[in-house]
Order: structure tokens, then C-alpha cells, then sequence
């Protein structure tokens, strides 16, 4: 299977159904009360997208370049952006579509969780764990050995990412928890599963060398299911928080204590 047909098949198909069922709420639904609407919801959508290639392609490239995976060159298209095939940016932004688009299909369908807490305690808590498994992840890629680079480089690459995201408001990300896990989920365990196709295909490969050894169903490595776990996380907080009222409203209260004057 080429990797353009990988594309098609299993990310532009389900895109475009969403896409299809994107159009049909705008009709059926009400606007959203406790989170942004129509063009808000397009606009922050692209910006992950933009993100996701911007912050991705250094480190895809380091992978790529360091023999952690690799392509087929006969299942893809030639055309190289460093060490990257074209197809695997065209990854970034649709696995971004896919994810926004799901996002949005939940945000309609589940009711607003009653009685939010706000918690700055919570919020340094939940930083602080995450801050320590960076740590963690930083003591194993420059020192456990070859054997936890794929793991390690995932979760030193991704978590910072994470930081604002968990001092900002991971009190919110727990009052959305239902919306936030099911957003991770669906897509984190279909991509997974479609992982499964690909390798087997041979479209892509990982190193036995760079990851731990443990397999699902004997060929998918753990290291691949975190990664599309993790890169779901992002897209999914990103989203919550960035459309949340409560976010605005948290970010405009910061804005007035702090920069005086503005409105």
C-alpha cells in the first residue's frame, strides 16, 4: 500500500464524513453554549494544523535521519522535505482535521458538566507530575540506552508541549474529562489499529533497535500507540481549552490584572 493510499483510505474517507456530518449539525444544532462557535472552531482547527507541522518536522526528521523509522521509497511519493517524504506532513494536517472535526462532533453531543472548580492548587499539581515524567523521559533518551529512544524521544518531545496547557487549565481539561477522553480515544485506538495496516504493508517501518520490544498483536509497537495517543492529546486540550468560555474568560481576568488599561 502506497502511502498516499494509506491517506485515502484511512484518514480523507473518515475526514470527509465528518466533514459531511460537520454541515448537517450546523443545521440541526444549536449553537454551543459553553464553548466557541462556527468560524472559532475552523480558525483554531487550521492554527493546530500549523502547529502540529511546525512543531513535528524537526523532530520527525531527527527520527527519520536517525534510523528510528523509515519509508519504503517504493510506497511513497519521492518528493522529500529534509529527511520526510511529502505524504508524512500531509499526515500532520489530517490526523489534525480528523481529530478537530471528532472534537467538534462530541462538543454538540455532550451536555455541559455542572458545578466546574476552579483549582490553581490542581492545576501545579498536575504540572509538576507532568514535569517529572519529562524529567524522566529526558534521564532515559540521553541515558537508558538505544533500546528506549523511540519511547523516550515521544514523551521528551511531546509533554513540553503540554506545560501550558496543564498550567492554563487543566482544571478545565478535568471538568471536560468525558469530552476530552472520548476525543482522545476514538481517534488515538483508530489510528493505532490503522498502524497495523500500514506496517504491515510495509509502507513504513520502525527499528527493533530503538524501541523497547513490546508488541501488540505481535507487530504493533507500544511506542507507536503512545505516539498517536499523545499527538491526540494535543490536538484534544488544545481544542478544549482554546474554545472553552471558561478559558476566555480565565485568559480576559489575566489580561485586566495585568495589563491595566486594556479592555
Amino acid at each position: 500500500m502506497t502511502y498516499f493510499g494509506f491517506l485515502l483510505r484511512f484518514l480523507v474517507f473518515p475526514i470527509l464524513a465528518l466533514l459531511l456530518l460537520t454541515f448537517i449539525d450546523e443545521r440541526r444544532f444549536p449553537p454551543m453554549q459553553h464553548f466557541q462557535n462556527g468560524k472559532v472552531v475552523w480558525k483554531i482547527i487550521a492554527l493546530h494544523g500549523i502547529i502540529a507541522v511546525i512543531y513535528t518536522t524537526p523532530w520527525d526528521n531527527y527520527l527519520v535521519a536517525n534510523g528510528v523509522w523509515f519509508y519504503n521509497p517504493a510506497l511513497v511519493s519521492g518528493i522529500l522535505l529534509g529527511y520526510v517524504p511529502l505524504e508524512e506532513y500531509l499526515f500532520f494536517v489530517l490526523e489534525t482535521l480528523l481529530a478537530g472535526l471528532w472534537w467538534w462532533f462530541l462538543a454538540r453531543r455532550l451536555p455541559e458538566p455542572s458545578n466546574f472548580r476552579p483549582s490553581r492548587r490542581g492545576r501545579w499539581i498536575a504540572f509538576g507530575v507532568l514535569l517529572g515524567a519529562w524529567a524522566l523521559s529526558a534521564y532515559l533518551l540521553f541515558a537508558g540506552g538505544q533500546r528506549w529512544t523511540y519511547l523516550s524521544i515521544i514523551l521528551f518531545w511531546a509533554l513540553p508541549a503540554m506545560f501550558p496547557q496543564f498550567l492554563i487549565g487543566a482544571d478545565i481539561l478535568w471538568h471536560y474529562r468525558r469530552l476530552a477522553g472520548l476525543g482522545i480515544l476514538v481517534p488515538g485506538a483508530y489510528l493505532s489499529a490503522m498502524d497495523i495496516v500500514a506496517l504491515s504493508a510495509s509502507t513504513w517501518s520502525i527499528s527493533p533497535q530503538h524501541t523497547t520490544g513490546l508488541l501488540l498483536f505481535g507487530i504493533l509497537p507500544v511506542e507507536e500507540v503512545l505516539f498517536f495517543f499523545i499527538t491526540n492529546v494535543l490536538i484534544i486540550f488544545g481544542m478544549t481549552l482554546m474554545l472553552s468560555n471558561l478559558c476566555r474568560e480565565r485568559f480576559f481576568a489575566w489580561r485586566r490584572r495585568n495589563f491595566r488599561g486594556l479592555p
